[in-house]
């Protein structure tokens, strides 16, 4: 039936299979941007895997989109769950229409002789997705790093680690193989043998980034005097964005390997695709874990040194706004960091950017508060000091009392989300 097409979906994203026209009709109707599947590369690997003949001549005629998963298209998936029934049993229709009028009619086959319910097709589908979806996150990164305008290799060669500097060598490696496989349309022998191993790289340079952070959370951690709590901040706010940028850098090569793995696996032991596929998911899961892990811990530290400084703000006024600035900074440099990498895309990431705002807002205006009572005391004499500070605190508590709600919440959700039952930071 030249009208069916079919879905797969990873929860990154989903491919739209079926006849070509159809496929078009239908990612134009809602609007959706696509890559290429890449379905002839399947139909090599599964006619030298001994798959039966007709799945190979099936996906030679069928042409397949991946389409990744975002609030857009899920939305558009979703409206097609509500089909009409279809012209025969396991079929069903979706009406696409253009301002009111029918445009046409697609059907979503769910029949037994789907191309789909051969199991090594499948699985191969599902590994063809997997590296659209590693490539579709190096882009983003690429994007990224153009934005915040950082040479991540100007970061590296500023470091005497030679465990930084192999990585430049390393992505250049790596880098020229994803363009060798981009013309040949495979990872040979002699592409692979040039890439094996280098993940150990970029495994420390990703440890050594890890560290960094972690050095400036301890850091700040340590310090309890305005004073002291401003230059350490401000030491964060001047090199986080560089470490940031290292640890995507790194997480980039990382999904470029993964492209190279799926792609030799599916060249000479296609039966293991799926499994592999699970393998580097559960592997990329775990490297966002420990990168949050970093990332969170040094924003819950300038935090509570963003507080600590806000109850000395009368006395140290100009140091303690040097801390709030450099919190906000490191603050929402980090929450776009993890948008970037797809980590807290649920209510808890919503809340810290809710309260960034929040907290920006208020503290600007104890500020003006503390500042204009300063200023009053001064002019008013030993009378009117008492008065001043008093108004000047009553307001900077309100505003604070404000901003300590809304973080010792996001806090206290930070805790019960990594399991941490520890007191918070003073």
């Amino acid at each position: 039936m030249d009208r069916e097409i079919q879905f797969i979906s990873d929860g990154d994203g989903v491919a739209v299979i079926g006849n070509p026209a159809a496929v078009e009709r239908f990612l134009d109707a809602e609007g959706l941007a696509s890559r290429d599947l890449g379905l002839p590369r399947l139909g090599s690997a599964l006619s030298t895997a001994s798959v039966v003949t007709k799945a190979g001549s099936e996906i030679a005629a069928t042409s397949g989109r991946w389409v990744k998963l975002t609030e857009k298209s899920a939305k558009a998936l979703k409206d097609t769950q509500g089909l009409m029934k279809g012209s025969e049993p396991g079929a069903s229709r979706a009406v696409l229409t253009d301002r009111g009028k029918i445009k046409g009619i697609l059907e979503f086959t769910r029949t037994p002789g789907s191309l789909l319910t051969n199991p090594a097709v499948l699985a191969g589908a599902a590994g063809l997705m997997a590296q659209l979806a590693m490539q579709q996150t190096m882009d983003e990164i690429t994007d990224y790093l153009a934005t915040i305008d950082e040479k991540v290799d100007d970061v590296l060669r500023a470091q005497k680690d030679a465990v930084l500097a192999d990585m430049i060598g390393v992505g250049f490696v790596i880098d020229e193989a994803m363009t060798v496989r981009e013309h040949v349309g495979r990872v040979s022998d002699v592409t692979w043998s040039k890439v094996q191993g280098t993940s150990a790289t970029i495994a420390r340079t990703q440890a050594y980034a890890v560290g960094q952070l972690d050095a400036l959370a301890d850091k700040l951690d340590k310090k309890s005097n305005v004073g002291e709590l401003a230059a350490a901040s401000k030491d964060a706010e001047g090199t986080v964005q560089e470490w940031l940028a290292v640890l995507a850098r790194s997480f980039q090569l990382h999904e470029a390997l993964g492209v190279l793995e799926l792609d030799r696996v599916l060249d000479i032991s296609p039966d293991e695709i799926d499994r592999h596929r699970m393998a580097l998911r559960a592997a990329r899961q775990k490297r966002l874990e420990i990168i949050s892990g970093a990332t969170q811990q040094l924003v819950e530290r300038i935090s509570a040194a963003a507080g600590t400084a806000n109850t000395k703000v009368l006395l140290h006024p100009t140091s303690a706004r040097e801390v709030v600035h450099a919190s906000n900074h490191v603050s929402s440099t980090v929450v776009g960091f993890h948008a970037l990498l797809g980590v807290e895309q649920d209510a808890r990431s919503l809340e810290a950017r809710r309260w960034l705002d929040a907290a920006t807002e208020a503290r600007d205006k104890a500020y003006d508060a503390a500042t204009e009572a300063r200023d009053k005391a001064l002019v008013t004499g030993a009378d009117g000091v008492d008065t001043a500070k008093r108004l000047g605190n009553e307001t900077f508590g309100r505003a604070r009392s404000m901003t300590g709600r809304l973080s010792s919440g996001f806090a206290e959700r930070t805790r019960r989300l990594r399991g941490d039952e520890t007191e918070p930071d003073a």
